[in-house]
């Protein structure tokens, strides 16, 4: 994959290759020169978890969808034996 500096020193990253490393518009890149060649990294954030915010875009009673997806909660009278 080739791309070409612009007069800015601008360069785009080939599509196949954003795709597969999952890089998105708005992240940003380190550059750095080693050995006559320059490595790019993804600057992680100090809270990863905060990249999650906005993904879902739905309200999700969470406590249905746990009981939804576990199936009915323990109970003692119930499932005594079942220990």
């Amino acid at each position: 994959m080739v791309s070409k500096v612009s007069e800015k020193g601008q360069i785009t990253i080939p599509k196949p290759l954003r795709e597969s490393l999952g890089i998105e518009a708005g992240e940003e890149l380190a550059f750095e020169e080693r050995d006559g060649a320059i490595l790019v990294r993804r600057v992680t954030s100090a809270a990863p978890v905060r990249r999650l915010v906005g993904l879902v875009r739905e309200r999700v009673d969470v406590d249905a969808y746990l009981a939804e997806t576990r199936g009915p909660a323990w109970r003692s009278d119930l499932d005594e034996g079942d220990r």
